[in-house]
């Protein structure tokens, strides 16, 4: 066998790690997470009609409480992340629901995602009411979305036992 140019050198991954990508925050609020949420609702690449949905929501929401529409944000969204959430684990033929923490980045996306799920799922007329209903809901502690992290909550309590199958 003829020696190639990677002996006596380490080896090495095939794949770089990929990093995160740098968001830049909104320009009406001057927040990382309302750009994220821009981001969320966006369908299609139509950033401008996402951008609308989420100001005239916010709109409505200072109109609703009288209160900062970032700050309502940002409770709902604490209101809405969860802590833990069960995953599958196939161990010896059977399937395990095991609880773990999930990481900060992942509970933020989680939470976006959920607002934005149920406020689709409400009765209100358009995107725009349904959104400001849900963050007014969450930020209050009742709605659709805060039902589903108990929920997520309440099955990974109920699978506590299986969390010594932790990978």
């Amino acid at each position: 066998m003829v020696p190639g140019p990677w002996e006596g050198t380490e080896v090495m991954a095939r794949h770089k790690v990929v990093g995160k990508q740098e968001i830049m925050p909104d320009p009406v609020y001057n927040d990382v997470m309302v750009a994220k949420f821009v981001n969320f609702v966006m369908r299609k690449g139509k950033r401008s009609l996402a951008e609308s949905i989420i100001y005239d929501a916010f709109d409505i929401v200072r109109e609703k409480t009288q209160r900062d529409p970032l700050e309502v944000f940002k409770r709902a969204l604490a209101n809405v992340r969860p802590v833990l959430e069960v995953k599958s684990r196939r161990v010896g033929g059977s399937t395990y629901q095991v609880p773990v923490e999930v990481r900060p980045e992942r509970r933020n996306s989680l939470a976006l995602r959920w607002i934005i799920q149920h406020a689709k799922q409400r009765a209100e007329r358009s995107m725009r009411e349904g959104l400001a209903a849900e963050l007014v809901d969450a930020a209050n502690n009742t709605g659709a979305s805060v039902k589903k992290k108990e929920d997520t909550h309440k099955m990974a309590e109920a699978n506590k036992a299986f969390s010594h199958f932790r990978w």
